[in-house]
């Protein structure tokens, strides 16, 4: 469990609260609207109106104490630039910003921010590489090189244990679990059976996989950004 601050309660902020109470993290939420505070007091630790482009705000509430601090505002960049400057001035651990373009990464990367993210490009690559593939249900990318996608099962394993069909050597490509509904298997055994009923997860390089989609369509998966 952390301890998190939530500054910004746009559509991003809020289900990034929600997630975090969900995930049983204790959190707080300060926006200067008052109906966006509101709106997530039932679910968090504390809420505060306030502009926290005012030094005293922040003064106020202790950034401190706080395991990470998240800038979640969308459409003032300026004040997202100032806030994110002003957290780690004022002693904050760990800020994470939220930006939507290179540029201003940069910036905030600059004036203190010690990640950045991007919600809505992450959001739109992640469908977009999903729903253009047959495939491909689902992906995570880990870093530029390795990411875990779910695929389906090739007629050829089925019935086959994952030692007959040799899959780490053969593939290059390590099994992370098996999929089917909402029931996950992880970390099978090498006398795991291949079904065509389930799904698998998989990790690998984005190379090494594509070589193994090759089963299915000669798909292809994207490169992933640097």
């Amino acid at each position: 469990m952390k301890s998190v601050l939530i500054v910004g309660l746009g559509r991003f902020g809020q289900h990034l609260c929600r997630m975090m109470v969900k995930l049983k993290n204790e959190v707080m939420v300060i926006d200067v609207k008052e109906d966006n505070v509101e709106a997530m007091m039932p679910f968090v630790t504390n809420g505060q109106i306030g502009d926290c482009t005012n030094v005293e705000v922040l003064k106020s509430i202790g950034v401190n104490n706080f395991d990470i601090c998240f800038v979640c505002i969308g459409t003032n960049f300026q004040s997202s630039l100032e806030i994110t400057s002003l957290l780690k001035e004022n002693g904050a651990k760990y800020v994470v910003s939220k930006a939507t373009r290179d540029i201003q990464a940069k910036f905030l990367l600059r004036n203190g921010a010690d990640e950045v993210i991007y919600p809505d490009r992450d959001i739109a690559e992640k469908a977009a590489f999903r729903y253009s593939s047959n495939h491909v249900f689902d992906y995570i990318e880990l870093n530029n090189e390795y990411s875990i996608y779910e695929i389906p099962v090739a007629a050829e394993w089925v019935g086959r244990t994952i030692k007959d069909v040799n899959f780490r050597a053969r593939y290059k490509v390590s099994i992370l679990g098996f999929k089917q509904g909402e029931d996950t298997q992880l970390l099978p055994m090498a006398d795991k059976v291949f079904d065509d009923k389930e799904h698998l997860m998989v990790v690998g390089r984005i190379e090494d996989v594509n070589r193994l989609l090759e089963k299915f369509d000669n798909v292809k998966v994207k490169k992933n950004r640097k």
